[in-house]
């Protein structure tokens, strides 16, 4: 199919391209970003007025739980991939936590098979760093990139013992594999609800204190020290632990980091009365932590947002607080939350910039060729409206996962199209 989009605002942070212009799409391939129509030989099976729109790369999420294998009474794989292509996002990471882990190579090309059948977004499994996640026993690596991982992570199961850390570090390193952590302290925290402060003190929850992030930082920095392996840092939430990640990049460390999306707006006070759907991991925290996520953004510190979609249902989310399964819904709600970000800390000016942390930031971290529109490359294009607000609620998200703590929150931005590889697989 050949696709002509016109008159819209074209913004692909990895080319500097932030202007009124046209977009040629040929046989699932980016064809020509032009203004001028003359000497363009193109004759388009469709033309897509973008008037008033904004035409970026598919969104890059590096953090999206679809629940498939095993989950499926929290969310089926064809719900999620249609949530993410609702919300611009064309290729996504998901973590290995299924039931049962991807831990054989055999799980991860199932995975992959049901979504190529599927046909809809570009998914990139991590593949366990540990048997089971149990932090005991090292995968086989090696079988796992054969299966299509790009790299490994232990999700949110902290790695119990430095030892073994250590020997995945080396590992890692010999054969260039990115090694995923989310900064955790096995033993600090560990019953804990909400970030641990006066208000987690004052309704009774037990606190997960920053120094669970700090003390897992250090030691992992250490341990790159040693063994010079490449390491991702998922979800960081502190404004300490942004410090050390900053310290760390000074120092040329080989680390690259993100944020969830939700802790780019929301603190602790968030929880008010006991929300469940604030029960999040890492846990929101202070006003100050928010507020340090924001300039690490700005800074570079921090690469990428992600929406750390992570579906549940009402059996594990209709809980008292201490009781309810963390995670909430985020696959839709990267752009308006993304847009909504850069508003309130730059305005326009800080589109672009917002944008690349979606789309050229993430595929760098991946070492993919998608968050681009160069010329050749393939064809997956998000077009939104970024002056349409909408109400975020249970009933208009297309996730089997219906809980957030946004929900009855206006938000900026609405997906009009979603293009992957040159074929509309979404429009509103």
């Amino acid at each position: 199919m050949r696709l002509l989009i016109e008159n819209g605002r074209v913004i692909d942070p990895a080319n500097n391209i932030d202007r009124i212009c046209n977009l040629a799409v040929e046989d699932g391939k980016i064809a020509a970003v032009f203004t001028d129509e003359a000497g363009l030989d193109f004759t388009p099976d469709r033309v897509i007025d973008a008037t008033g729109l904004v035409v970026t790369p598919g969104f890059v999420d590096l953090g999206a739980r679809l629940r498939e294998p095993g989950d499926e009474h929290r969310a089926f794989l064809k719900s999620e991939l249609d949530a993410a292509l609702a919300g611009g996002v064309t290729s996504l990471v998901c973590p290995p936590d299924t039931e049962p882990v991807l831990d054989e190579p055999g799980l991860v090309e199932m995975l992959k098979y049901r979504a190529s059948i599927l046909n809809k977004a570009h998914i990139y499994p991590l593949g366990a760093l540990t048997i089971g996640l149990h932090g005991e026993k090292l995968t086989e690596m090696s079988e796992l990139t054969d299966a299509g991982c790009i790299g490994f992570s232990n999700a949110n199961a902290p790695m119990p013992d430095t030892e073994m850390l250590l020997r995945v570090m080396q590992y890692a390193k010999s054969f260039d594999y990115c090694i995923w952590l989310q900064p955790q302290d096995p033993s600090l925290g560990r019953n804990g609800m909400a970030h641990s402060g006066p208000l987690s003190a004052r309704l009774g929850l037990s606190g997960i204190p920053v120094i669970a992030e700090t003390i897992s930082l250090h030691t992992i920095f250490e341990l790159i020290r040693v063994t010079g392996a490449r390491v991702h840092l998922c979800r960081l939430s502190s404004a300490a632990g942004i410090d050390l990640v900053r310290q760390a990049k000074a120092e040329g460390l080989p680390v690259t980091a993100d944020a969830g999306i939700h802790h780019l707006h929301l603190t602790d006070a968030d929880i008010d009365f006991f929300d469940s759907n604030a029960r999040l991991v890492p846990p929101l925290r202070s006003s100050q932590d928010r507020n340090a996520i924001t300039a690490g953004l700005q800074d570079g510190t921090i690469d990428a947002i992600c929406s750390d979609h992570t579906p549940t249902d009402d059996d594990e989310k209709l809980l008292p607080f201490g009781e309810a399964v963390p995670g909430a819904t985020g696959l839709e709600l990267l752009l308006p939350l993304t847009l909504k970000w850069a508003r309130e800390n730059g305005g326009d000016d800080l589109l672009s910039a917002a944008v690349a942390k979606i789309t050229s930031e993430p595929a760098r971290i991946l070492n993919l060729p998608c968050g681009t529109l160069d010329i050749g490359q393939a064809a997956d294009i998000c077009i939104f409206d970024p002056e349409t607000s909408w109400t975020v609620e249970a009933g208009t998200l297309v996730s089997q996962g219906r809980h957030t703590p946004f929900l009855g929150r206006e938000v900026p931005g609405r997906i009009r199209m979603t293009i992957v590889d040159g074929q509309p697989v979404f429009e509103r």
